[in-house]
């Protein structure tokens, strides 16, 4: 999946380009991104689903930013290289 680019239209405010993508996924991640498209979207029983699907709390709709902001975050720190530990 193009997280970035999901991010990128979320942040737009394009579900439904963003839809187009995470629907297509079946991680972790692409739930709960998938819940952010349907909150933008307006479907709150449709992002609550997908959010149980994610294991995570919904939030609700006046989160959307905050969330975004946690997805990116979260994907950041999921992109990062692993640092071995020096011996």
């Amino acid at each position: 999946m193009d997280t970035p680019r999901v991010l990128d239209l979320l942040e737009a405010g394009d579900w439904k380009a963003a839809h187009e993508i995470v629907q297509k996924e079946s991680s972790t991640l692409a739930a709960w991104l998938h819940g952010i498209v349907h909150t933008l979207e307006g479907d709150l029983d449709n992002a609550r689903y997908w959010y149980e699907k994610a294991r995570r709390e919904f939030p609700g709709p006046d989160a959307v930013k905050q969330e975004i902001a946690a997805a990116h975050k979260s994907a950041a720190t999921d992109a990062a290289p692993a640092r071995r530990p020096k011996a």
